[in-house]
């Protein structure tokens, strides 16, 4: 008879898995979340006796390995990152660079209004430093002026001396300088001083310049010397 073939020894070996193999290594349950404890393979203390090999003793198959879901950390769950300290730092550099740029534009900008206020301030000097100039200048003409104007009322401007005259007249009108004062114009104590009342031929409404004593003198608008005048009352 013959004997029957020797299982163990003609038996094939298991195949390995293919693939990738998921393995569930967290060291809690998921389901009641208490830790698992270690399980030692049976026959683990008799090593060299021929043991079985059980799953989890068998060599791991070469592959990729997935990690099954929960794997990080202690208790399932995934562990948040952390950022880098470096972006804190820049962060923090660039809002540091922020606010100092910020300190500088308002600088620059009241800078920018204090010089904008000086140069008002120093154009506004210049332009009365210049027209007190021109008004001392025009004071110590008059006199002049007023003989001229006498001469001509006289008829007395001819000849060289009335060129003369009218050059000066012309370059004191080119600085702003105006005569005013007519007879038949309405008083203005703004303008005009009245020395005296007395009779205009046609009847008035208001008072009225009758007589020019002397004539005023602007310049830029702005009075000089006012006109001396008699003055014509409105009849009653």
């Amino acid at each position: 008879m013959t004997d029957a073939p020797d299982r163990g020894s003609s038996a094939e070996p298991a195949e390995e898995p293919q693939g990738p193999v998921v393995r569930d290594r967290r060291r809690s349950d998921p389901h009641t979340y208490q830790p698992r404890r270690s399980q030692e393979a049976p026959g683990a203390g008799a090593a060299g006796q021929g043991a079985d090999v059980t799953e989890n003793d068998k060599p791991e198959p070469a592959g990729e390995e997935f990690v099954a879901d929960g794997e990080f950390g202690g208790d399932g769950l995934e562990a948040p990152l952390e950022a880098p300290a470096e972006d804190s730092i820049v962060a923090a550099k660039i809002s540091e660079l922020e606010e100092l740029a910020a300190e500088r534009t308002a600088d620059l900008q009241r800078l920018q209004a204090e010089y904008a206020n000086y140069k008002k301030r120093v154009d506004r000097d210049r332009a009365l430093s210049r027209q007190g100039g021109i008004e001392a200048v025009v004071l110590d003409l008059l006199p002049v002026l007023d003989s001229i104007e006498a001469a001509r009322e006289h008829a007395e401007l001819v000849g060289g001396f009335k060129l003369v005259a009218d050059e000066l007249e012309k370059v004191s009108a080119k600085y702003g300088l105006e005569a005013y004062g007519e007879v038949g114009e309405a008083f203005d104590p703004q303008l005009h001083e009245a020395l005296m009342h007395m009779p205009y031929a046609d009847p008035v409404e208001v008072v009225t310049i009758a007589a020019v004593m002397q004539k005023g003198v602007k310049l830029n608008d702005r009075v000089l010397r006012p006109a001396r005048v008699g003055v014509a009352d409105p009849d009653a």
